[in-house]
């Protein structure tokens, strides 16, 4: 299993979905939460089953919501660069790559 590690950006975007949600409805954030920590966690142990997406980099889909876990593949880590929704935005997160 490899460490995980979110860019600076994308830790902070799960927190603000996570927090979205739970004004939706209570509870919903929680469910967004651990559905996309074990998006997350099938990536670090399975770093390699998640879809082939931009250059370099894959994806893993939390159940049940409209989003992508965008992650790179390192030696020692899995890093993730977005926790992006399907409809927002396409490809904002691509410049995180160079911060990494």
């Amino acid at each position: 299993m490899k460490i995980v590690r979110f860019h600076e950006e994308a830790r902070l975007e799960f927190i603000d979905e996570v927090a979205y949600y739970e004004t939706v409805q209570r509870g919903l954030g929680e469910r967004f939460r651990v559905s996309v920590e074990a998006a997350v966690a099938l990536a670090a142990v399975l770093p390699n089953a998640g879809s082939v997406h931009h250059e370099g980099t894959r994806r893993v889909f939390p159940r049940r919501f409209p989003f992508a876990v965008i992650y790179s593949v390192q030696a020692d880590e899995i890093l993730v660069f977005a926790v992006a929704h399907f409809k927002r935005k396409p490809g904002y997160w691509r410049d995180r790559q160079q911060d990494g």
